[in-house]
């Protein structure tokens, strides 16, 4: 039977290199806060637990934690100071049982597997030391396993931190990813017996592993070819390095879904982005939040979505601005939007409805076959089939202090520069002359207008500008 998992997860580092007064770990990947991508890959593995060390910026990481969106909430551990890997391990030790195994991460490592760590605690078995390992062509700055014989199965002796190391030692290519899974029984006992003669003056995690050779536990190595599953970020220059991975992962992985990509080098999501078949994206789209794509949905160049369900067969025309925050959007079934069109919080189209260029909508639902093509705003509205609202027309939804509704009844025509003054309620079938300002409600079928007499004053001279 497996024993429980108990992830700690090292998140102290103050992370310099960033330059940034944002501690490393809530910086983001692909949307995401770095440590909370390491928080879900241990809620894949059905964690029993969680400790997250923290130190620099300890308040602001906790209080980042608290917000993220997880099944697996984490308990933490202060490193004040910071004297190392395993002095950080020792700050979690109190908050682990000794029936489990521990696995330790880093929480500037965010591309990590489940899969792959589950592989490493099915190494650990409960009774060995795993460590996960690396071959790279240049292992400097990295800690070098060093192994009893010069096999890939040799048993693993020690890890030698690169300055520690000898010249022969640096030419060790296989190295430690930071990454380890341990009886926390063992690991107890272990940490009890650190120090830190070291040529950093630490208390080094690595040094374990020459405990647990002269105890006579067996070190075992799970090494893996993948580089970016354990590559850490220490600068602006890797996050954005593996910002690129991640997506160009993301990106194959919907193309292997069927999604079809203009260019999966120019495409983005900071977010969960679910398409169903036959799903077109043009180039430099951005999805952001929870965006939910039905059949044959076609993105055109240029979008940027977030917070959404659009239904089977929508199209949505470019640079088109779609963002449901809390509230979400709805787009139905064959609706066309944009291009230029922008969809706020609340924005609810129904079926073959028409959002045409610089219409904004909010807070509105539209059914099915309404349209507003151009040059329009629907803010607080409920819009009935078939109305057609004119270019130029507007609901004044707010009067200072608070909002109000305004309902177009179906098979309304709202004639061009309107101004539908709230709350008011448009009859079904009615007409609004272009240029009303309408304050009161409308009966059906009636035609209104509301606008000043005009006025043509025969062979009206221009003025003249006078001359100095």
């Amino acid at each position: 039977m497996a024993l429980p998992i108990d992830v700690v997860i090292m998140a102290a580092g103050k992370g310099t290199r960033m330059k940034s007064g944002l501690p490393k770990v809530l910086h983001r990947l692909g949307g995401i806060a770095l440590l909370h991508h390491v928080i879900r890959c241990a809620e894949k593995m059905s964690a029993r637990k969680a400790v997250v060390i923290t130190g620099h910026g300890a308040t602001e990481v906790e209080a980042a934690c608290a917000l993220m969106s997880s099944d697996l909430v984490p308990q933490f551990a202060r490193q004040e100071p910071q004297l190392g890997t395993g002095h950080a391990v020792q700050q979690a030790v109190p908050l682990l049982a000794d029936d489990g195994v521990t696995l330790v991460l880093s929480g500037d490592v965010p591309l990590t597997e489940a899969s792959t760590l589950q592989a490493l605690v099915n190494e650990c078995d409960g009774q060995r030391l795993a460590l996960l390992t690396l071959a790279m062509p240049d292992p400097t700055g990295y800690g070098r396993i060093v192994r009893a014989g010069m096999q890939a199965s040799s048993q693993v002796r020690a890890i030698v931190e690169h300055k520690d190391a000898s010249e022969e030692q640096r030419k060790i290519t296989e190295i430690y990813s930071g990454i380890m899974a341990v009886p926390t029984r063992l690991l107890r006992q272990w940490l009890a017996r650190l120090d830190n003669k070291n040529a950093q003056n630490e208390y080094y995690l690595t040094d374990i592993v020459k405990f647990a050779v002269a105890d006579g536990v067996a070190v075992v190595a799970h090494q893996i070819t993948d580089a970016a599953q354990v590559a850490g970020i220490n600068s602006p220059v890797q996050l954005a390095e593996l910002e690129r991975v991640y997506q160009q992962r993301r990106a194959i992985a919907l193309m292997e879904q069927g999604v079809r990509l203009a260019d999966p080098a120019r495409f983005d999501v900071r977010g969960e982005l679910t398409c169903g078949a036959d799903v077109e994206i043009d180039v430099n789209c951005l999805f952001e939040g929870k965006v939910t794509l039905g059949d044959g949905v076609r993105i055109s160049a240029n979008c940027v979505i977030a917070n959404c369900t659009i239904a089977a067969g929508a199209v949505i025309h470019p640079f088109t601005h779609i963002d449901g925050e809390k509230l979400g959007v709805q787009v139905g079934e064959g609706a066309l939007v944009g291009p230029f069109a922008r969809l706020r919080p609340g924005a609810e189209l129904g079926a073959e409805v028409h959002i045409g260029n610089f219409v904004e909508v909010k807070n509105s639902t539209l059914a099915k076959g309404a349209k507003a093509n151009h040059l329009a705003y629907l803010g607080d509205a409920t819009v009935g089939e078939r109305v057609n609202y004119g270019a130029g027309s507007i609901t004044a939804n707010y009067d200072g202090a608070n909002k109000h509704r305004t309902v177009i009844e179906a098979d309304v025509h709202i004639g061009s520069n309107c101004v539908l003054v709230a709350p008011v309620t448009i009859g079904a079938g009615g007409t609004v002359g272009g240029g009303s300002t309408i304050t009161k409600s409308t009966p059906p079928a009636a035609l209104s207008v509301a606008r000043g007499k005009q006025v043509s004053l025969t062979n009206w001279q221009r003025p003249v500008k006078v001359k100095s």
